[in-house]
């Protein structure tokens, strides 16, 4: 059966003048590439469903694209992508993309947009596609909806390589068959934030210190200066504020501690309270005394993913020109042993006197952002969320499939959940038992320890708990990402790394927070 189909193949490629590949005089420079969209039929003698944009294309060639595709191998699924050369003389190769059923939308169950999510994925497979191949133009059908095509482009394009000699082809992108709109706009900020925290915590530890880690969020920041103050607090400052937790974990390392503090001001509304976004800054965790296992410990450079995804939060909403009042704290430190580091059993005194039994040094994140929530409440928040890479219990709960929420506030638990279904960068919501606060209010030397009592169980829930002994505002959420620190394969529109996740969910909930009165 294989000689008749590649007889036919072969007849309908001459036919068609159709070049399997593209000619060698065309430099990657001046290549350009197109992605289109297909549905998947509804009923088995349904003809190819292109969408709006491919099937305007289609049109174009007379029909070569719609038989092509129908006599190259069977319908396309979802995500999967087939390529077609020399069909148009402006785009010597044309990707052809699945984008699933038709008509989709918002899945109770999985808690997101199915259509949303099937565009994202779908536009960066063939633009990966196309990136291999050395195209370093390409135009993307927008698939109906030019937010999330732009995301999946900029997103999907992503890859960490400014240490390597050889690096993959830099593709510049734009919507096809319509001009550059702002939901187009909107998606590539979206993107370019989450590229952002993404290059932040793929960057080796000795590339990126907390000064280093200071000074590129100023300068990402400096378009918006208008709006921005930027405030690189120094050691100095960090002990005039009483912040011993914080400085406890800093003092084991040669690295100055940085205490990073942003204010945009989207509002000439000086009486609008801010909505505090807090990170954890731990640039490098080698666990300090309580030393952990040498195998992986290099992914510990992205300890301080809380910190990256708020920052580059504030500095997409400055982008956006969000009318919101933001404020970021990152305490900035590396958690390293030596003879100043804490040794376990040392007991601390957090900003709002509260002692701190540290039994392990490891539990390290827990103690600077104590700190950074006591300083939080002086803004007078209307709401505070913390995020960071905070538990490996948190891995062990939900994995990489969302990030898991505590919070006292239902009324900030709707608005994240509903923001985290547009963007497709889920949250869970995850109890605030008293169960887990009486585990670490059970302490031998101090009124708090830094682990639970039963450090096996329930180890993310106890460190949630842990976290609100330091909180008296209304309105708090503790994001702990550690489970969605990295991406291998789940996630299909983005590369094997540190994934950035959830500042596109923390964008999307401050523009939501933005439009309500």
């Amino acid at each position: 059966m294989l000689i008749p189909f590649r007889r036919v193949l072969l007849t309908a490629i001459r036919k068609h003048n159709c070049r399997l590949f593209s000619d060698s005089n065309i430099t990657s420079s001046t290549r350009k590439g197109l992605v289109l969209g297909v549905y998947e039929k509804q009923l088995d003698n349904d003809g190819v469903h292109f969408t709006e944009a491919a099937a305007a294309f289609d049109r174009t060639v007379s029909g070569k694209l719609s038989e092509m595709l129908s006599i190259s191998g069977p319908p396309l699924k979802k995500g999967k992508s087939r390529i077609f050369y020399g069909l148009h003389q402006d785009f010597p190769s044309v990707v052809v993309v699945g984008l699933g059923k038709s008509g989709t939308g918002v899945c109770g169950n999985e808690n997101w947009d199915n259509c949303k999510e099937s565009i994202r994925a779908a536009v960066s497979v063939g633009c990966r596609q196309l990136q291999d191949l050395e195209v370093a133009h390409v135009e993307v059908d927008t698939c109906g909806d030019g937010q999330s095509a732009a995301e999946g482009a900029v997103l999907g394009l992503f890859e960490y390589d400014e240490l390597k000699s050889k690096k993959k082809v830099r593709v510049t992108t734009q919507p096809h068959g319509s001009s550059v709109d702002s939901a187009w706009k909107k998606g590539v900020l979206y993107g370019n934030g989450q590229n952002l925290a993404r290059q932040l915590m793929e960057a080796p530890a000795n590339h990126i210190t907390p000064t280093v880690f200071a000074n590129t969020i100023e300068q990402k920041l400096l378009p918006f200066a208008h709006k921005v103050t930027v405030y690189k607090r120094p050691q100095s400052w960090i002990e005039s504020e009483q912040m011993g937790a914080f400085l406890s974990v800093s003092k084991g390392s040669e690295e100055p501690p940085i205490f990073l503090e942003l204010h945009y001001k989207g509002t000439s509304d000086s009486a609008q309270p801010p909505l505090v976004l807090v990170g954890k800054g731990i640039t490098f965790d080698s666990g300090g005394i309580s030393l952990k296992p040498s195998s992986g410990m290099d992914a510990m450079r992205a300890d301080m993913g809380g910190a990256a995804t708020v920052c580059s939060a504030i500095v997409t909403a400055a982008a956006l020109n969000l009318p919101i009042n933001i404020i970021g704290l990152a305490p900035l430190c590396e958690n390293m042993p030596s003879g100043k580091a804490n040794k376990p059993g040392d007991v601390v005194r957090a900003k709002n006197g509260k002692t701190i039994q540290v039994d392990n040094t490891d539990a390290e994140g827990r103690l600077i952002l104590a700190d950074a929530l006591c300083y939080a409440h002086s803004f007078k928040p209307r709401a505070i969320i913390n995020a960071a890479t905070l538990t490996g219990a948190m891995d062990v709960a939900l994995g990489s499939a969302a990030t898991g929420a505590f919070t006292n506030s239902d009324w900030l638990w709707e608005r994240l959940h509903k923001a985290s279904i547009v963007t497709g960068d889920r949250v869970w919501r995850m109890p605030l038992f008293q169960h887990y606060t009486r585990q670490i209010t059970d302490s031998a030397l101090a009124d708090l320890n830094n682990v639970g009592k039963y450090s096996r169980s329930g180890g993310a829930c106890t460190a949630a708990a842990f976290l609100r002994e330091f909180v008296t505002a209304d309105h708090w959420a503790h994001l702990d990402i550690a489970g969605v620190m990295s991406n291998k394969d789940e996630v299909p529109y983005l590369r094997k790394g540190m994934s950035g996740r959830p500042t596109r969910t923390l964008v999307e909930f401050a523009a939501g927070l933005a439009s309500e009165p």
